[in-house]
């Protein structure tokens, strides 16, 4: 199945959608210059302090720790300096409900992981190195999906940006577009997220998401 992408709109995306991805995108990547542009963007959109800390921790599950410790540490500058300006960001809010612990936080996120990505993940590679898939599911899907103060398509469209952002894991940016179709993400709005990609970050992390996309459509239309 073939979509003509060039007449999707960026307007497919409202104004917090679209100043997610460039946020997430330079964070992944670890621009700190342009993360600072993105952030001052995203703020003045109308994103809470809390909701760009969030994504700017879920980094860390994508691009590891030190991109995500720099991102939160520009934030915090950004933040600061606008408040020493006069500017008054919301604050936002935090989780909503308690985060489960021990058995009930794998059981959560491996829920949450099959519903992500519409049945049960296994195979070779989890056979072969089963703990990662425990960390996935604790982690990832469990630490930080079952934090209520995203949703997850915001989660989702951060996750392709991040992964866009980065050469070299192409596999697991179209994993997490299929995800992001399986939870109610348009095409169209996927490639309103390259449209995005292109005007605020790069071609390369673009044309990444469009290949990507286009390559789910053909799987899901056999």
């Amino acid at each position: 199945m073939k979509i003509k992408y060039s007449r999707f709109s960026v307007t497919e995306l409202d104004a917090h959608q679209q100043a997610i991805i460039p946020i997430s995108a330079c964070a992944a990547a670890g621009n700190m210059s342009a993360l600072d542009q993105a952030l001052n963007q995203g703020l003045d959109a109308g994103l809470s302090v809390a909701e760009v800390r969030e994504i700017l921790v879920q980094v860390y599950a994508y691009a590891g720790f030190p991109r995500s410790l720099n991102a939160l540490s520009e934030l915090m500058r950004v933040a600061q300096a606008r408040r020493q300006r006069g500017i008054q960001d919301e604050a936002g809010r935090e989780p909503g409900r308690p985060i489960p612990k021990g058995d009930a936080l794998l059981a959560a996120g491996t829920a949450n992981q099959t519903r992500l990505a519409g049945g049960p993940v296994s195979g070779p590679l989890f056979d072969f190195a089963p703990q990662a898939n425990e960390y996935l599911r604790t982690h990832l899907f469990g630490d930080i999906f079952e934090r209520d103060n995203l949703d997850w398509q915001i989660r989702e469209l951060a996750t392709v940006s991040m992964l866009a952002a980065m050469s070299g894991v192409e596999p697991q940016l179209q994993s997490h577009i299929g995800i992001s179709m399986n939870i109610g993400l348009r095409p169209e709005q996927l490639y309103a997220l390259a449209a995005v990609l292109e005007a605020r970050f790069g071609l390369e992390a673009a044309e990444r998401v469009r290949v990507g996309i286009q390559c789910q459509l053909d799987v899901r239309h056999e």
